[in-house]
């Protein structure tokens, strides 16, 4: 078994199908709720780490005061080389903790089930290589990663904000949309974020419409998600890194 550490900064944003596709992809899953359990401070026995979304932002420390033990960890795996999966909040993390930029997003709120574009360096990426031209993907965010760490390779990108998928190093993964979701749980924070949600465009965020573009993300989320854990158990080759790594 490939033993993940999962850690899921808010309640609002659990693992989903997501949890499926790491338990048949082979791993084994150790979830830290943040905020209700203390952070790891080491990897020791884990191969890989996913961190997950929430409505704070990437810098609300006063508010959420293990962000900074998050931003500590992530910085932790990319300088040991363990496998990273953030995934929106937990990508912006990924890119404050190793020297990016997050802020509000100047462009508004970036809300629905919309399509971003691979960028050439994805072609030669083992994990987003295989994937289609425009995958589809769930975006529900409001702040943007405005400025990549150094030596960051840019794998995605949408209209709106460019930032959308890179790769820190040879393995460390941030995602600003999401992939773990459900019809349910969109709605939920259509409900939750009313300000956000006018963002969507006409439909989008409509129970039917949901649950066919889930199907959508599954087909291409799910192997995406294999090749992760093949790619923290050895049987996948990590990606050639940059010419630097960023300081952490």
């Amino acid at each position: 078994m490939t033993s993940v550490l999962v850690v899921q900064p808010s309640d609002l944003d659990p693992l989903g199908p997501l949890a499926d596709w790491l338990l048949d992809a082979g791993a084994e899953i150790h979830l830290v709720r943040a905020g209700q359990e203390p952070i790891p401070a080491s990897l020791d026995g884990y191969q890989a780490v996913v961190c997950l979304g929430g409505e704070m932002g990437a810098y609300d420390d006063a508010e959420h005061p293990w962000l900074k033990d998050v931003r500590a960890l992530l910085a932790h795996a990319v300088a040991r080389r363990v496998p990273v999966l953030g995934i929106c909040l937990g990508g912006q993390l990924l890119a404050a903790a190793t020297g990016g930029q997050v802020r509000p997003g100047e462009a508004g709120p970036e809300v629905g089930t919309l399509l971003v574009a691979k960028r050439d360096a994805a072609a030669q990426d083992p994990l987003f290589g295989p994937m289609p031209m425009t995958p589809d993907v769930l975006q529900y965010h409001s702040d943007e990663i405005a400025t990549l760490p150094g030596g960051a390779t840019l794998l995605a990108s949408s209209p709106k904000y460019p930032n959308q998928a890179f790769r820190v190093g040879d393995n460390a993964y941030g995602l600003q949309f999401h992939i773990e979701t459900t019809p349910e749980l969109v709605q939920r924070w259509a409900e939750h974020s009313p300000e956000e949600a006018a963002f969507a465009p006409r439909g989008h965020l409509e129970y039917e419409h949901l649950v066919e573009r889930h199907q959508d993300l599954a087909e291409v989320w799910q192997p995406f998600t294999e090749r992760f854990v093949k790619l923290a158990s050895g049987e996948l080759s990590a990606a050639a890194p940059g010419r630097r790594l960023p300081l952490v």
